[in-house]
């Protein structure tokens, strides 16, 4: 792995910024999981999953300095638009399982969920109890009124998940040859 410049990790006044930005995020807390605001460290991470051949459903495989502009905009997302890219980590050892994305990225017709786990994560509940989180923030915190997630046709996982979560395939709002799974709006339950 070859760590570019632009990927180094700021100090001084810059990480104190950082620090007071990351700490602003919203925290969410699942049984075994959290998910938070990315920092830098979380990239090398988020570039091997989406430069492996598992990040050809993700948005398609791409070098390094790829990774990076798609990391710094759906990391942006945050600030411009209230919702962003969350990583997500294991409760008990801060060890980082993957990225679960509330966003309406460039291009996309409709706001999106989107989850990637690392290999080691897969298969676990993980993706499951973040991705439940976020959809939930998504219609209650922050009042959106409709949730799809764009999947590339062969990306199984991804459509099971998305399933498991409520969501149907909307033929209607496929999109640049992906397919939209919508999202219901989830009952709040008695407390």
């Amino acid at each position: 792995m070859t760590m570019h410049p632009w990927e180094s990790i700021p100090t001084g006044q810059a990480a104190v910024a950082i620090e007071r930005i990351g700490q602003s995020l919203p925290r969410i807390s699942t049984a075994r999981t959290m998910m938070r605001g990315p920092y830098i460290e979380d990239f090398d991470i988020y570039a091997e999953i989406v430069n492996s051949d598992r990040g050809r459903f993700v948005s398609g495989q791409r070098d390094r300095a790829g990774a990076w502009d798609d990391f710094l905009q759906l990391t942006a997302s945050w600030i411009l638009r209230g919702a962003g890219l969350w990583t997500v980590e294991s409760q008990i050892d801060k060890t980082v399982l993957g990225f679960v994305l509330l966003g309406h990225e460039t291009g996309d017709p409709e706001a999106e969920l989107s989850f990637f786990f690392t290999a080691d994560a897969e298969g676990k509940g993980y993706a499951f109890e973040a991705a439940s989180s976020a959809r939930n923030n998504a219609f209650y915190a922050l009042g959106w009124d409709s949730l799809v997630s764009y999947i590339e046709p062969g990306n199984d996982r991804a459509i099971t998940l998305a399933e498991r979560l409520g969501a149907t395939h909307d033929p209607a709002a496929d999109f640049d040859g992906t397919l939209a799974y919508r999202y219901p709006r989830p009952e709040v339950p008695d407390v």
